[in-house]
């Protein structure tokens, strides 16, 4: 309560901003500071007092000073941002300068038997370590957006990484996850919706920074695959969030450390819930994956199952959070696999233009628009002419007057009902005269077009227009009104019926 009240009377809260943030009033941002005295406290006394615990249980000096250090630097750079603000690429230079003060103290992913017992050399180590301690601190602030995520989430995993640390005997690890996990639990009283003070970078910088450091000192004492794949699993929830975040952003042209409204809980909300439900909801999703990835202790058939229910429920998921960036995803892998079938479709309308071409009656251009566009997935075309022509009564082609006046051709079952896609196309001649309208369209549009739309408004259009002209308006392409069609009157030819302008 100290720190909230002196946060008010500085003034460092986190004022509303519409664009982005939930809360509708100030409040006060740098909750981080109560978390980090609390730890660093408690850390001290277990330092200061050894008598109070045997030797064998007592916490290491190498590892505090190894992960305190950094971690301070962790927070400072969040206490900074929270008063005075920094640039996203300020505190990401901060996070790889705590990394690597985190490698160089010992702490770092230096094994990986995953494939044979192989150890990375020390440039690769270090590159994974940085990676791995950026990827898991930006992942526990990019989610501190609604009253008491974060610091719920990361409960979860501290949790988890106590619960490992005991199974695996690290009595060090297990006294600073113990004392980190009981810093947070204090703090969600005040942090929990309606939240009277926020983590603020300093926060969630310093939560995300000590979990992923705790995760590396737990993995000096077990198997690669619990070192590495449970922290990961048991991080579940913000990871997912931070890739998923930096996959759209790059998907939609968007600088990658800008901020937005995207995230996990901000859907969430989008469908309908409210801010505790959502809290609640992510929760229970966070000790889900604390069990499974404790689960994964039992074997690699375990592991497996494990593997495949998290994959199928992140498939689920993103589809439920309508993320129109992995729909596009998903359309142009589609496209991708059909690439075959649009490559033959293009080419069927480049001969239907060249069949056009020539073409100079009504029932061969009938048959070739048939013949061409029904495989494509239309249902249908129509004309439409500037002014009433005369055609010949249809026998082998079932085209009809539409209601509207034009010639009109379809094809498939329940063709009185109104298109949901069309495309119309202006024809005109070589010269520019206009010789009419063509249309094409789809009453069901739940498959892909698996075409280039653009190859109808290119050569097939002047094509179809000089076949008009020919077949239906009865003047050589390009021909001026003085032909046959002088002023707009028709050509009458045998077996003919008259097609009413629109």
């Amino acid at each position: 309560m100290h720190i909230r009240n002196l946060a008010i009377v500085r003034g460092w809260v986190s004022q509303p901003d519409k664009s982005r943030h939930i809360h509708r009033r100030p409040v006060p941002r740098i909750g981080g500071v109560a978390i980090f005295l609390t730890v660093v406290g408690a850390i001290g006394v277990d330092l200061l007092a050894p008598k109070w615990l045997s030797s064998s249980h007592a916490l290491s000096v190498g590892m505090a000073r190894g992960i305190l250090i950094p971690a301070t630097l962790m927070f400072l750079t969040g206490l900074w941002d929270d008063v005075w603000s920094l640039r996203p690429y300020q505190k990401f230079i901060a996070q790889i300068v705590a990394a690597l003060l985190l490698y160089l103290q010992g702490f770092g992913i230096r094994q990986f038997d995953l494939f044979g017992g192989h150890h990375p050399n020390a440039i690769v180590g270090l590159l994974l370590t940085v990676l791995w301690v950026v990827l898991i601190t930006n992942a526990f602030n990019l989610i501190d957006g609604l009253d008491g995520l974060a610091a719920g989430s990361a409960l979860f995993s501290t949790l988890v990484v106590f619960v490992l640390s005991l199974l695996m005997t690290n009595h060090s690890v297990s006294i600073v996850s113990v004392a980190l996990a009981g810093a947070i639990l204090g703090f969600l009283r005040f942090n929990f919706n309606p939240a009277t003070i926020f983590l603020g970078d300093s926060g969630s910088l310093f939560i995300g920074f000590m979990l992923s450091a705790l995760a590396l000192a737990g993995s000096q004492k077990a198997p690669t695959m619990v070192a590495v794949a449970i922290p990961v699993v048991s991080f579940g929830v913000p990871i997912v969030d931070v890739v998923i975040a930096v996959v759209r952003r790059f998907l939609s042209g968007k600088p990658i450390f800008t901020a937005d409204n995207d995230h996990i809980h901000h859907k969430l909300l989008k469908l309908g819930f409210s801010q505790r439900q959502v809290v609640l909801i992510l929760y229970g999703i966070s000790a889900l994956l604390g069990l499974l990835s404790l689960a994964m202790l039992h074997g690699a058939g375990i592991i497996a199952l494990v593997l495949v229910i998290l994959g199928a429920g992140m498939f689920v998921g993103i589809q439920q959070l309508r993320y129109h960036e992995f729909f596009e995803v998903g359309r142009v892998l589609e496209r991708t696999m059909n690439q075959k079938q649009i490559i033959v479709n293009n080419l069927n309308v480049r001969r239907a233009a060249e069949s056009l071409s020539v073409c100079g009656d009504v029932f061969s251009l009938c048959s070739i628009l048939t013949e061409t566009l029904q495989p494509l997935g239309f249902d249908g075309f129509a004309f439409r002419f500037p002014a009433p022509v005369w055609l010949p009564e249809a026998i082998d082609i079932p085209y009809a007057a539409d209601s509207e006046g034009g010639l009109c051709c379809h094809w498939t079952a329940g063709n009185h009902s109104e298109p949901k896609w069309e495309l119309n196309l202006e024809l005109a001649g070589s010269s520019g005269q206009r010789c009419g309208s063509f249309s094409i369209y789809r009453r069901l549009s739940n498959k892909p077009l698996l075409m280039d739309v653009n190859l109808l408004s290119d050569g097939f259009q002047v094509a179809l227009a000089g076949a008009v002209c020919r077949a239906v308006l009865g003047k050589p392409d390009g021909s001026s009104d003085g032909d046959h069609h002088a002023r707009g009157q028709a050509v009458r030819t045998p077996m003919a019926r008259t097609v009413s302008a629109r």
